[in-house]
C-alpha cells in the first residue's frame, strides 16, 4: 500500500483542508482561519479558494501555539518573532554561502590571484599571458 507513497515527502506541499491541519496542529478551524486573515499563516489556495496546508504550515502552528499558550505572547508579539525568525534564517542561509565561497577560495590558491589585462580586464587566476602591461611595467 506504501508503494505508491513518494520515498520523501516536500514539506511545502500544500496537501491538508483546514479540517486536517487544524486537527493536526491540535486548534479549533476558526482559528487558522483567523491566522490566515491575520498574515501568521497564510496557507496555499486551491483553485476553489479552499485552503491548503503544508506540513511547514502545520509545525509553524504549532509554533504559534506554543508561544502563545506556554510563554503568553500575545498574536503582535508572536508576529513580530516570527519575522524575526525569518530573517535569522535569512542571514544564516547567507552566512553558509560566504562560507562555502571562502572554503572554496582557501582550497584552491590560484583564485586569490588576480591579472589585469591591456585594456585594464581583471582576471581571477591567470586568465591572460603572463606578459604585464606596459603601464605596469614601465612605471607609470
Amino acid at each position: 500500500m506504501t508503494e505508491h507513497l513518494p520515498q520523501r515527502i516536500d514539506v511545502n506541499a500544500p496537501i491538508f483542508t483546514v479540517t486536517v491541519a487544524a486537527r493536526l496542529a491540535e486548534m479549533h478551524p476558526q482559528t487558522l482561519r483567523g491566522y490566515d486573515r491575520q498574515g501568521l499563516v497564510v496557507p496555499q489556495r486551491t483553485k476553489g479558494r479552499g485552503r491548503r496546508y503544508s506540513p511547514r504550515d502545520i509545525d509553524r502552528l504549532r509554533h504559534i501555539q506554543r508561544l502563545s499558550q506556554e510563554e503568553g505572547i500575545n498574536l503582535e508579539g508572536i508576529r513580530r518573532i516570527l519575522e524575526l525568525e525569518r530573517q535569522l534564517d535569512a542571514v544564516g542561509e547567507q552566512v553558509a554561502r560566504l562560507a562555502e565561497l571562502l572554503q572554496r577560495a582557501q582550497e584552491t590558491p590560484a583564485s586569490r590571484l588576480f591579472t589585469v589585462g591591456e585594456q585594464g580586464q581583471v582576471y581571477l587566476g591567470r586568465a591572460t599571458p603572463r606578459r604585464l602591461p606596459r603601464a605596469l611595467t614601465s612605471g607609470g
